[in-house]
């Protein structure tokens, strides 16, 4: 079975890789660029890298590709610019920016996180069969989201948004001008 999942997912990613390099839009390359890397997180995983293969597609699939098709749709040649389509919309984005940050600030202040303590003891204990076998993934998961790594985590993903943010300002100053 294995090997027919190989195949399949291995034809995809050639045909989608081929649609990378011969679509003529610059939008549907990209979508085709997002299949081929899904297509590769698949054979990861048959290959039994779990954890590469779902980075491959949170990181690569998810994050870095839905970036480059916004920034591509952005700086789309012959669009006109609008004020605004939705006039209460930064009243609302105002709103919700505040409600994240006090829900941050919540779950930083508060014991809802799990303690790392029962990582460590999770992390010592080799899998010998009986009672709950933690794997690598689950392992680095835990580590990222309990209250140890929470904060840096977080403020990476800030320090992240700060930029798109910037490169948009910066690309509307340049359509403008």
């Amino acid at each position: 079975m294995a090997q027919v999942i190989f195949w399949i997912f291995a034809v995809l990613a050639v045909i989608a890789s081929l649609g990378v390099i011969t679509l003529r839009s610059s939008v549907h390359s990209a979508v085709s660029l997002t299949g081929t890397l899904v297509c590769l997180a698949v054979l990861y995983i048959l290959l039994g890298a779990e954890f590469v293969g779902v980075v491959q597609i949170i990181v690569y699939a998810g994050a870095i590709m839905v970036l480059f098709l916004f920034v591509v749709t952005l700086l789309s040649p012959g669009r006109e610019e609008v004020d605004d389509r939705l006039p209460g919309q930064r009243w609302i984005a105002g709103l919700l920016a505040i409600l994240l940050l006090v829900e941050a600030g919540f779950l930083l202040t508060s014991n809802v996180l799990p303690a790392s303590k029962d990582l460590a003891s999770a992390s010592a204990a080799p899998c010998t069969g009986q009672g709950p076998c933690i794997g690598n993934a689950q392992l680095v998961g835990q580590a990222i989201f309990t209250s140890n790594y929470l904060w840096p985590f977080e403020v990476t993903t800030i320090v992240l948004l700060v930029a798109v943010v910037g490169a948009i300002v910066l690309a509307k100053r340049r359509i403008l001008a």
